[in-house]
């Protein structure tokens, strides 16, 4: 399916499948395999059914109980579903056992995630990052030449730039994995040596950090005129872009967007993207946006909070921003207020709050300005 546009491409019928394990809620549950549909929506597939299992701990056969992926597989047959889709990590086993019994394409939501990635990375560095990210996914699934990934045939979870190579060996493939990281280690010297020349010119750097879809493209349109793609999509952008704005007083600051987060974001992502997600942890100032229409926004700020820890940027000066605004009603407002005392209101899409915003990013500015000539 490489090349094809969304229209163009054949849509695959997909079932859900989500297991709520103890200790965990099946709100929680719920709200993932929200999150999962959206996820196959935006990968181009139609979702004709889904299931969510309650169970002590994981399968480790099927990850479900053996009924009820015999269930599962009766279902798949039903509807000529052409892929399952599961809210959760999969060993090689699991995945290769629910294939054989449902007759169809199993993806994991780490697998899933990478597909959407590899549709939605456009720059070399950004295609470099998102190969690595799913070889280093492939690898351990291999078997001999790649036996079970080469019956899967194209769609959903097997394209990208990896896809011509589900073919060769382990051996080769370690040697493309060692070759891309040479590759990122270049243009991560390349980044970094930005990153200096701009702390030579005192130049204030702001980051926007945030779970997918929260608007942070939309609001960095709204800031620096930048025409970034804005789609109500996950993932609809991937590659970062950096802006550089004047505030009032002539004070100049740089805005980089960076990739969405999500919760379990996978780790492999998060390895091939180390060298991008640095840019967030030496800025000055992260910009959190939040939507403050989602349901789970707890949720939400949680996961964003955790890839922050993960790569090094938790301690960095953060400033909250609540978008999304008009689209909230005004008993919404308060509660949003209550919870988050010290966030900005605004809507990236009308402009609301977009002064103050600006007016606290001045602030920000003048207080490094202050502190550099100490």
């Amino acid at each position: 399916m490489r090349g094809e546009t969304r229209e163009e491409a054949v849509e695959e019928k997909a079932i859900l499948l989500g297991v709520c394990l103890a200790g965990e809620s099946p709100e929680s549950a719920r709200q993932s395999l929200e999150e999962l549909r959206a996820l196959a929506d935006t990968a181009g597939a139609v979702v004709v059914g889904e299931v969510i299992q309650n169970r002590e701990k994981p399968d480790a056969s099927f990850l479900v109980g053996k009924g009820k992926a015999e269930e599962i597989a009766s279902l798949c047959r039903e509807e000529g579903a052409d892929l399952l889709l599961v809210d959760r990590g999969l060993t090689p086993s699991q995945q290769r056992n629910l294939e054989e019994l449902c007759g169809c394409k199993v993806i994991d939501r780490t697998a899933l995630i990478l597909d959407i990635f590899a549709q939605h990375a456009h720059s070399s560095e950004g295609k470099t990052q998102v190969e690595l990210a799913q070889l280093r996914y492939l690898l351990p699934r291999l078997t001999g030449k790649g036996k079970q990934l080469s019956r899967l045939g194209g769609g959903i979870g097997t394209r990208g730039p990896g896809e011509t190579r589900l073919e060769v060996d382990r051996r080769v493939i370690r040697r493309r994995i060692d070759h891309l990281q040479k590759e990122l280690r270049k243009l991560e010297r390349i980044r970094g040596l930005r990153r200096r020349l701009r702390t030579r010119r005192n130049v204030f750097s702001v980051s926007l950090v945030g779970y997918t879809n929260a608007g942070k493209s939309t609001l960095l349109n709204r800031l620096t005129g930048a025409g970034v793609l804005v789609e109500d999509r996950l993932f609809s952008t991937l590659d970062s872009t950096t802006r550089r704005i004047r505030l009032e007083g002539g004070d100049a600051l740089v805005i980089t967007d960076t990739v969405g987060f999500i919760e379990n974001l996978p780790h492999q992502l998060v390895e091939a993207f180390k060298s991008t997600l640095e840019e967030v942890a030496e800025g000055d100032l992260l910009l959190h946006v939040i939507d403050a229409s989602a349901e789970d926004i707890t949720r939400r700020v949680e996961s964003v909070l955790g890839v922050l820890e993960e790569i090094g940027a938790a301690g960095l000066p953060r400033l909250d921003v609540l978008n999304k605004i008009d689209r909230c009603d005004e008993e919404r407002r308060r509660e949003l207020v209550r919870r988050f005392p010290e966030a900005l209101q605004v809507s990236a899409l009308t402009g609301e709050g977009i002064d103050l915003l600006r007016s606290e990013l001045f602030r920000n500015v003048s207080l490094a300005s202050a502190a550099r000539r100490e």
